[in-house]
């Protein structure tokens, strides 16, 4: 397996992040720049638990999700290489300018684009973008604490 295609799959997703079904937002990864940025996807399928009440009959994924999707994607670029990742978490400190642009519904391929905009040792700030296709549906700019687990 080349070194870009060992952060294809699921399995490396769960072996980096500790979120498990029904709370994993992340399916694959497509991009990861160390340091840098990360490009992940999820496909958004109408059998999501949230749908069963947000909202029936009209199902649209929640903002907050898509948030934690980010996080989540975001986690993946600061953990992926961390030496004692196992014993570590990420936790939100903020979440700034945050908007809503497009609805995400059942069958949209939701993509995170996530890029650090300053990275200490215990202390991240990244800016995200959740796409739609070429669509912006959501950003924001979030920021995490590294903790022990």
């Amino acid at each position: 397996m080349s070194g870009a295609d060992r952060y294809r799959d699921l399995q490396w997703v769960t072996s980096v992040l500790p979120h498990r079904y029904p709370f994993l937002l992340v399916d694959r990864v497509l991009e990861l720049e160390p340091g840098k940025r990360v490009v992940a996807l999820k496909n958004v399928t109408v059998n999501e638990h949230y749908f069963q009440g947000h909202f029936p009959g009209h199902p649209v994924v929640p903002g907050v999700l898509l948030v934690e999707g980010l996080a989540q994607a975001g986690g993946l670029l600061l953990l992926h290489d961390h030496e004692e990742r196992e014993g570590k978490l990420l936790y939100f400190t903020s979440i700034e300018k945050a908007r809503f642009r497009r609805p995400v519904v059942p069958g949209d391929q939701v993509r995170y684009e996530v890029e650090v905009m300053q990275k200490r040792a215990r202390y991240a700030k990244l800016a995200g973008k959740v796409m739609v296709g070429d669509v912006l549906a959501a950003d924001a700019v979030i920021t995490s604490a590294m903790v022990d687990r």
